[in-house]
C-alpha cells in the first residue's frame, strides 16, 4: 500500500518501524522523530483503515417519511407513464421496496 492510500493518524510499518501518518508525505515513528516517506514505498498498515465518508455526517432517516416521498414520486410516475410502461414500474417499485427490508 503507498503513503497516499492511508489515512493521517493511521498507524503503518515500514523498514520494519511503526510510523503514524501525519502528513501527506510525513509520519512520525513511535519514539517521535520525523521522517519523510517516499510516495513509491511500499507500506503494511497496522491498524484496520477506516471506512471512508465524505467528511458529512450521517444523518438517521424516517422510515415513514422516505416511504410516503417514494409513494408520492411513483403516484407521479403512473400518472405519467403510459399503459405499456406501468407493469415494468411496478416492478421496479417492488423491487425498490424489498431492498428496504
Amino acid at each position: 500500500m503507498k503513503l497516499k492510500d492511508i489515512p493521517v493518524e493511521t498507524r503503518f510499518e515500514y523498514q520494519g518501524r511503526v510510523f503514524v501518518k501525519t502528513g501527506p508525505i510525513t509520519a512520525t515513528a513511535e519514539d517521535g522523530s520525523q521522517r519523510l516517506i517516499p510516495r513509491y514505498a511500499d507500506l503494511r498498515p497496522i491498524d484496520p483503515l477506516p471506512i471512508e465518508t465524505d467528511g458529512r455526517a450521517r444523518r438517521q432517516l424516517d422510515e415513514t417519511k422516505v416511504l410516503n416521498a417514494f409513494d408520492a414520486f411513483y403516484r407521479t410516475c403512473l400518472r405519467t407513464a403510459d399503459d405499456s410502461s406501468r407493469p415494468e414500474l411496478e416492478l421496479a417499485r417492488q423491487r425498490f421496496l424489498a431492498e428496504l427490508k
